[in-house]
């Protein structure tokens, strides 16, 4: 199994639309994306940080998604509540409770 992590910076007092925002993009991205285990969201009302966790069955699951343009467009629609670039990382998952 493959995890993505994506961690945003939002603006000050954007956080609740980045939430409500974010949690549209994992339910529509479970549906659009093949392989896709499961999707958390992190967040810190205080500091405006939030960081999004996605489960792939596999790694080439993980690539498509990433290749296909999907998660590209999605970050262009969330860019207007942003104050910088999100940060994409990549893990195999090795233990799972």
């Amino acid at each position: 199994m493959y995890a993505r992590l994506v961690t945003i910076q939002v603006q000050p007092g954007k956080i609740d639309e980045a939430i409500r925002y974010l949690s549209r993009f994992h339910r529509g991205g479970r549906q659009a994306a093949e392989g896709v285990k499961s999707a958390l969201l992190l967040t810190d009302q205080a500091t405006g940080k939030g960081t999004s966790v996605t489960l792939w069955e596999t790694e080439a699951d993980l690539t498509a998604s990433e290749t296909s343009g999907y998660f590209q467009q999605q970050i262009v629609k969330f860019g207007g509540i942003l104050s910088g670039p999100p940060t994409r990382e990549r893990y195999e998952v090795s233990v799972q409770g």
